[in-house]
């Protein structure tokens, strides 16, 4: 296989900054409303976004999480608040959040900072998943190093054995995180890789303005 020619031809739609939203949240929930009604693969997922983080070294990670609410104060994901994750949010609380939408040719890249969720919020969420996905939260020490997965796997069934019936508590060290935007960026597929990028920064008196970009 030769990477060098793998290219796809762009050329679904142009991107002008007069049909935006002024309010980025209002221009991104269109474009989620998108990708989420558009005819995409079975196996998509129009809510996954790439999550970077980095601590105070500088050392940077990502991972695919998954979006779980859009607010007027920004992007909402869960996760357990031990995990690697977690620790890096601790030392340096600002992330970047990068969604890709290949059956629409679009880029959403948004970067703020990011704090927890009241107890609330995380309770509530917690409750909605999935029993199996309750259970699976309590039993995984989530980024600890793991014997094997027989350990996991028991640990899960015993926990669903001591529950039975009962509602699940959920624990402390799992919750939400909001990341509240201060920068957007819009990115249009378009033909020749003459992209449309459009970036909304949040000013001190908070409001937004819009720049073009060269692709």
């Amino acid at each position: 296989m030769n990477i060098e020619n793998l290219r796809r031809q762009y050329a679904d739609e142009a991107l002008g900054a007069e049909e935006l939203h002024q309010d980025p949240i209002a221009q991104f929930t269109a474009w989620f409303d998108d990708a989420q009604s558009a005819e995409s693969a079975d196996w998509f997922e129009p809510n996954a976004m790439t999550l970077a983080t980095s601590d105070l070294s500088g050392q940077v990670s990502a991972r695919i999480v998954l979006l779980k609410n859009i607010s007027p104060s920004g992007l909402t994901f869960f996760t357990n608040y031990q995990s690697n994750k977690a620790r890096q949010l601790l030392e340096n609380p600002r992330a970047s959040l990068v969604f890709y939408w290949p059956h629409r040719e679009r880029q959403v890249r948004i970067e703020g900072q990011v704090s927890k969720t009241d107890a609330a919020t995380s309770d509530e969420y917690f409750h909605a998943r999935p029993r199996e996905s309750q259970l699976g939260a309590i039993a995984s020490p989530q980024s600890q190093p793991l014997a094997d997965r027989k350990t996991i796997e028991a640990e899960t069934k015993k926990l669903a054995s001591e529950y039975g019936d009962q509602e699940i508590p959920r624990p402390e060290y799992w919750g939400g995180y909001l990341l509240q935007p201060n920068r957007f960026e819009f990115w249009q597929g378009r033909p020749s890789r003459l992209h449309d990028r459009l970036v909304y920064t949040r000013q001190p008196d908070k409001n937004w303005t819009i720049t073009r970009l060269a692709p």
